[in-house]
């Protein structure tokens, strides 16, 4: 079986995405781990220095298995879109045991296990590189509303880019974010939300996996850290 964290950092695993800045609509790939926590979200109708496009909200207290360095305490899910979940319960088609989350990239759907044959089905957006990855990993930390910090190479080469997003409707890691280890090391594969619900079902950019926000907030609450996943 293929490494994950082989195959991610060959073909450099990043969330494509676009952010909408004083510059103009921007196309940017956050891979890189937060430096250091989140600074705390900026009062409802006041600007934040951290980064351009975060939208206000009130501060609220993380869910316990939100890791705070890497998670906004703010409370955007009652703004997410809810309308249009791509969610449903489906023969499950892959055999494995329940709790388990199975990501096919060819089909561009990923599956959790429910047991009994039954499976929750979710589309997803794979990057074009994405049809390489496989593996097995396990969910090794959990964000809410997570943050993003471009690497300096990054910053190098876009200037005009913030030195870091809180978490946001407009931050492309979208309203969750579920990291996935192998050994207990990050793999720098991710599995999150997204600003571009346009990019669901397709293969666009190099990119890790992302869901319709909505979705991925449903997802969160279904699985605890140490979840199995299966990349095919």
């Amino acid at each position: 079986m293929g490494s994950v964290r082989a195959v991610c950092l060959a073909s450099v695993c990043v969330a494509a995405a676009a952010w909408t800045g004083s510059a103009g609509a921007q196309n940017f790939w956050p891979f890189n781990q937060p430096a250091a926590p989140a600074a705390a979200p900026a009062a409802p109708g006041a600007g934040s220095a951290a980064g351009a496009g975060t939208a206000a909200g009130a501060a609220i207290a993380l869910p316990p298995d939100a890791d705070p360095a890497y998670s906004t305490p703010v409370d955007l899910d009652p703004s997410v879109d809810r309308t249009k979940p791509t969610r449903r319960e489906v023969a499950d088609p892959t055999g494995q045991p329940a709790g388990t989350l199975t990501i096919n990239t060819k089909l561009r759907k990923l599956f959790l296990s429910l047991g009994d044959g039954r499976a929750v089905e979710y589309g997803i957006g794979v990057g074009r590189q994405g049809f390489a990855w496989k593996g097995e990993a396990e969910i090794g930390r959990k964000a809410f509303w997570p943050g993003w910090t471009p690497p300096p190479e990054m910053l190098a080469r876009s200037p005009e880019l913030p030195p870091h997003l809180d978490g946001s409707l407009s931050n492309p890691l979208g309203a969750r974010a579920l990291y996935l280890f192998q050994d207990k090391k990050d793999t720098l594969f991710r599995i999150h939300g997204t600003n571009d619900p346009a990019s669901i079902g397709h293969a666009v950019s190099s990119g890790c996996i992302r869901m319709l926000n909505v979705d991925v907030i449903d997802l969160y609450g279904r699985v605890p850290k140490g979840t199995k996943v299966v990349v095919l």
